[in-house]
């Protein structure tokens, strides 16, 4: 067994194929608090597993099985060296440095705290790292992907042309502008999409993106010849739509994006170093770049203590149509059960947030009543 040490998730699919080994484990709490810790298995070649061996997996978990033990256990060998190949795997990837970008980068107090900045100073940007000090208990605490505030903070104050913010585990990253306006996975996806489809890189024109994805964001794709496959919500459902179809980009609002000629899986760093690449390359400011989409307001109700296997009764259904009709292609709607809880989400986009509120407000009501 290999010990990597402190490194990214998506530096551990990485090395899970590039090391040929059979199992890559990551231990993360993603973007949660550190007591949120879990575990992440990668498959051999360094992808997620999938639903169905994960489900086989929790299935085995209460059989009887027999511990090695002695040298049956095996043997532990630190590789803390690695780092550096995925590091310099990420810097291949790109096509043009970047030289004279002024970055502040937040990593949340997480696992790209030192290969983070280390690649963007080796592509040649000026680097000022926040929540880069982590002491085992501060991941994500106030910093990264899901507290912006201090990153833009301290674009603003540095007179910085950008800002990322990776989450704990750095399989994801959002951005700020020069002036502190957040640039969500939405805006970088779009962002990279016409930027490869310019190049001709783009497979087959198409981007793949989850229901989540702002209407805004597909508007623009289809305005730029690109066209949007959707999937249910989250990255493995992405990533399997994209290998099963030959796309080679895809991801979620969050800020999971995955470049399928580059990554196995989500790749906060490498999203980070292509986002910021476009920029230099094109010379194009990152607020002006992120204007090839306009996001509809979106509105987002959770609608609790009901039952979420009445999510498509057919009162429920009726309204959901009428709304569609009233919208039109300027808006739309998502009625979402959760996973976990007795709740079920309404989202509705509009031309106009009071248009929105009021098409949520509406459906809700028509959920606590007709879901119980």
């Amino acid at each position: 067994m290999l010990r990597l040490g402190v490194l990214p998730t998506p530096a551990v699919a990485h090395l899970t194929a590039a090391l040929g080994a059979d199992l890559g484990v990551m231990l993360s709490a993603s973007h949660n608090p550190a007591p949120d810790n879990g575990i992440k298995f990668l498959a051999r070649g360094g992808f997620k597993l999938s639903d169905a061996v994960e489900d086989e997996i929790e299935r085995r978990l209460g059989e009887e099985w027999s511990f090695p033990v002695g040298s049956g256990v095996g043997r532990v060998r630190d590789a803390y060296g690695e780092a550096d190949r995925y590091i310099s795997h990420v810097l291949t990837t790109m096509t043009s440095p970047l030289d004279g970008l002024n970055v502040v980068i937040d990593c949340a107090h997480g696992a790209a705290h030192m290969v983070a900045p280390e690649a963007l100073v080796r592509a040649g940007a000026r680097v000022e790292a926040i929540g880069a000090r982590p002491d085992g208990l501060n991941i994500n605490r106030g910093h990264g992907s899901t507290h912006l505030d201090k990153l833009q903070q301290v674009v603003i104050s540095r007179g910085a042309d950008l800002g990322v913010a990776y989450d704990g585990d750095a399989d994801r990253c959002l951005a700020v502008d020069h002036t502190g306006a957040i640039v969500d996975g939405d805006h970088i996806m779009a962002i990279l999409a016409a930027a490869m489809h310019g190049e001709g890189l783009l497979a087959k024109d198409t981007v793949v993106a989850t229901v989540m994805s702002n209407l805004g964001f597909k508007l623009a794709m289809r305005d730029a010849g690109i066209t949007v496959v959707e999937t249910a919500v989250g990255d493995r459902y992405v990533l399997e739509r994209m290998k099963s179809d030959g796309f080679n980009l895809g991801g979620e609002q969050s800020g999971h994006v995955i470049m399928l000629d580059h990554a196995t899986t989500g790749d906060g760093l490498l999203t980070s170093l292509h986002l910021l690449g476009v920029v230099a390359k094109s010379g194009v400011p990152l607020r002006e770049l992120a204007a090839v989409m306009t996001p509809l307001p979106q509105i987002l109700i959770n609608v609790k203590d009901v039952d979420k296997g009445k999510a498509s009764v057919p009162e429920l259904v009726a309204a959901v149509a009428e709304a569609e009709a009233e919208l039109g292609e300027t808006g739309r709607v998502l009625i979402r059960p959760s996973g976990t809880e007795p709740m079920i989400r309404v989202m509705v986009e509009a031309a106009s947030e009071e248009h929105a509120t009021r098409v949520a407000g509406r459906l809700a009501d028509v959920v606590r009543t007709a879901c119980v």
